[in-house]
C-alpha cells in the first residue's frame, strides 16, 4: 500500500450497514488503498461521532472520511477539529451545519417519503426507527435487484430517533474548514435532490456528481461512481 495517501473511512448511514460499500471497497483495495468500512452506531450524533473519531485514530494515518445518508451527519461532526482529516465525501449524505438535525434537513425541500415508510418500536433509552419491509427496496434502493434488496431489508441496521434528531454539536462544521466532494442521486426518495443541491453548494464543494435515476443506496447500486468521486478527492 502506499504510505503516502490518506486512507479511506466509510461510514454508513441509518437502515445500512457497513456491507453496504462492499462494492467501493472492492475498488478501492484494488488500487493499493488502505480502506476502513466502520460499523457506526446509529445511537445519537454525539456518540457515534465520537466512535468514529475513535477509529480515525486507530488508523494512525491522514484519512479521507466518506459518509452516506446520516453517516454524513456523523463524518460532519467526527471530522471537525480534527488534523487527521484530510477531506470529506457526502453520498447521498446531509452535510449539516451547527445545530441541524437530519429530520429538519429531510423536510427542509419537498420530496421526501421517508416518514411514511418507518416503523418505529422503543428500545432501551428511547424509540428506534426501521424501515417497513414491505416498502424498503421501493424507498431505499429501488434500483437493485429484487433479491439482494430483500436481503438489504432484513439486515437494516435501525436508528433512535436520538440519532435522526441531535443537532450537530460542532460550532463550525467540517466542511467549512475541510474540501469537500458530493456524489448524490435524482431518484433519492429518503433526501430530496434539491437539499443535495443544496447542500453541495453551500458547503463549497470542490466537485459535485448528480446520478440521474439511481436510489438511495447509491454505494451498493452505483459503487463505480462513489469510487470515483473519492479517488477524486484523493487526488486532489
Amino acid at each position: 500500500m502506499n504510505d503516502q495517501r490518506p486512507a479511506v473511512v466509510l461510514v454508513h448511514g441509518a437502515f445500512a450497514d457497513a456491507s453496504s460499500w462492499n462494492g467501493v471497497v472492492e475498488r478501492l483495495l484494488e488500487r493499493g488503498l488502505e480502506v476502513v468500512a466502520a460499523a457506526n452506531p446509529l445511537r445519537s450524533l454525539t456518540t457515534d461521532a465520537a466512535y468514529i473519531r475513535d477509529v480515525i485514530a486507530g488508523v494512525g494515518r491522514p484519512v479521507l472520511l466518506v459518509g452516506h445518508s446520516y453517516g454524513g451527519m456523523v463524518i460532519t461532526e467526527a471530522a471537525a477539529q480534527n488534523d487527521n482529516v484530510v477531506g470529506l465525501v457526502y453520498v447521498d449524505a446531509f452535510a449539516p451545519d451547527h445545530g441541524e438535525n437530519a429530520f429538519q434537513l429531510s423536510v427542509k425541500f419537498p420530496g421526501s417519503t421517508l416518514g411514511d415508510a418507518l416503523k418505529a418500536y422503543p428500545v432501551a433509552g428511547g424509540n428506534e426507527f426501521a424501515i417497513r419491509q414491505d416498502v424498503f427496496q421501493q424507498q431505499f434502493c429501488a434500483d437493485v435487484p429484487d433479491a439482494q434488496a430483500a436481503v438489504m431489508a432484513a439486515t437494516q441496521r435501525p436508528v433512535t430517533e436520538a440519532a435522526l434528531t441531535e443537532g450537530l454539536p460542532a460550532e463550525t462544521p467540517a466542511w467549512k474548514s475541510l474540501p469537500s466532494w458530493f456524489v448524490f442521486s435524482d431518484g433519492d426518495r429518503n433526501i430530496p435532490v434539491e437539499l443535495h443541491r443544496y447542500l453541495a453548494e453551500r458547503a463549497g464543494a470542490k466537485g459535485h456528481k448528480e446520478i440521474a435515476g439511481a436510489s438511495h443506496a447509491l454505494s451498493v447500486s452505483q459503487p463505480a461512481a462513489v469510487t470515483e468521486t473519492i479517488l477524486e478527492a484523493l487526488g486532489s
